[in-house]
């Protein structure tokens, strides 16, 4: 088990965000994120950021005044004594240990049980339940790699700027073309990852769909919690010891 959320009497409060595809086109998403952090965030002990945080990941040696100005903003929060922990998304996959570290933030295994007051909970990205969607899940493969990884961090950024722009275009064209249950969840996945872990409760993202599900594993009723994106809205699950609550506020309440 981990014990990354082993807690002390500074603030019986942790946040769960993902899928904020910050990117510099939207300047509205990370102007809300940015006032998050300033505002929300440090009422928290715990800041788990599961996955997307970015609309793509170039590299880490990317050092472009919009990463330098994300990256400064999360280690101001890791700095005032808040714990920041990141799983990989399918559209940041490539972050890597330099960008953890110069923003405060630890990297986590893509699946991670973790001890939530008491509880064992499981949390993740959440792409890897998406068991329908064959052609992204090859693709995930390919590009999880060493091989492929190792020969797009060797092209010139530029290059690498152009493929992401390219990929993104792409899956957009064919996200478009998929059917719904293709996107969301397999359930029997679900299942088989909460029993994997012996847990009654987990927490993703990627779907784009903030929701509680019931479910049953381990032969007990479960629960599957979904986060919120920021495409319209800033989202986060609000966890005390007592109660887990999905939130969300309109990019101008969150902004003032």
């Amino acid at each position: 088990m981990s014990d990354t959320s082993q807690m002390t009497d500074k603030s019986a409060l942790t946040y769960f965000i993902a899928d904020l595809h910050l990117a510099q086109n939207r300047p509205d998403i990370t102007a809300c994120f940015l006032a998050f952090l300033k505002d929300e965030a440090p009422k928290a002990q715990t800041l788990y950021i599961l996955g997307d945080l970015f609309e793509y990941w170039i590299g880490d040696d990317d050092d472009s005044p919009f990463i330098l100005e994300i990256s400064q903003a999360i280690k101001a929060l890791s700095s005032i004594g808040c714990k920041i922990y990141f799983i990989h998304g399918n559209r940041d996959f490539l972050l890597g240990k330099r960008f953890a570290k110069q923003s405060g933030m630890e990297l986590l295994p893509e699946i991670t049980l973790i001890d939530l007051y008491g509880t064992p909970v499981v949390i993740m990205h959440g792409d890897t339940l998406c068991t329908l969607d064959v052609g992204y899940q090859a693709f995930r493969k390919k590009s999880r790699s060493w091989w492929w990884q190792a020969i797009i961090k060797s092209l010139p950024l530029f290059i690498r700027r152009k493929i992401a722009n390219n990929y993104r275009d792409q899956s957009a064209t064919a996200t478009a073309m998929k059917s719904q249950e293709i996107m969301d969840v397999t359930p029997i996945e679900v299942v088989r990852c909460l029993e994997q872990y012996q847990s009654q409760i987990l927490i993703h993202g990627h779907t784009h769909r903030p929701a509680v599900h019931d479910v049953k594993a381990n032969n007990q009723q479960a629960q599957r919690i979904v986060l919120g994106d920021w495409y319209e809205q800033g989202a986060w699950l609000k966890v005390t010891p007592e109660s887990m609550d999905l939130m969300d506020s309109p990019f101008e309440l969150i902004e003032k």
